[in-house]
């Protein structure tokens, strides 16, 4: 989702908890990976891989100048000949530790099997994020979490994803970033430029 669609989206949000919500979730994941140096793990449940979150974080990390905030996509199934990005698998989980930040994307109630992965991951030391649809459990596991509950009916999952995902990069940068810093100048120039004017223009 492009900058402008996503001013869209925030106004047409204006007024509800959800623009804020989403800007302060995603101002958790940045201060979680930023001073790790990445180490951001993305998973969904078996049912639901979130393939647009992992698209929108690598995008908000390659305009924002903040390499960390590109994912690594874990899946729970992966098929033999596919590309090293796309084969990485559960049994990652069990390499996270102090340092590693893990963001599960739950639009439905996940299974036994990862909510354990999860726990351990968390006693071995990693900080774990989630959005999802009210799930009690991956709730009390999460360090921050944001629940979008069904009841919400102004809006979704994939929607609230689309606002953490833009929110990411959004803030100061870190000083030491070199030539980079004059392309992100550039990069939020042109964001306000193609935003929307304010209403009643």
């Amino acid at each position: 989702m492009d900058a402008v669609r996503v001013a869209l989206l925030r106004e047409v949000l204006a007024g509800t908890q959800w623009p804020g919500a989403a800007r302060r979730f995603a101002g958790s994941l940045r201060h979680s990976v930023v001073p790790a140096g990445g180490n951001l793990l993305l998973v969904g449940t078996e049912q639901y891989e979130p393939w647009h979150m992992a698209a929108h974080l690598v995008d908000e990390a390659a305009w924002s100048g903040l390499p960390e905030l590109a994912p690594t996509l874990v899946r729970h199934r992966v098929r033999p000949g596919q590309p090293p990005h796309l084969s990485v698998g559960l049994g990652r989980l069990a390499a996270a530790r102090r340092g590693h930040t893990l963001l599960v994307v739950a639009p439905q109630q996940p299974g036994a099997a990862l909510l354990e992965r999860v726990h351990d991951a968390r006693r071995a030391g990693a900080t774990v994020l989630s959005l999802h649809r009210g799930d009690p459990d991956l709730a009390a596991l999460a360090h921050d979490a944001l629940s979008v509950p069904e009841e919400a009916g102004e809006l979704d999952l994939d929607t609230v994803q689309h606002l953490v995902g833009a929110a990411a990069g959004e803030n100061s940068l870190p000083a030491q970033r070199g030539p980079r810093r004059l392309r992100d100048r550039l990069a939020r120039l042109a964001d306000q430029l193609t935003a929307p004017p304010p209403s009643g223009w």
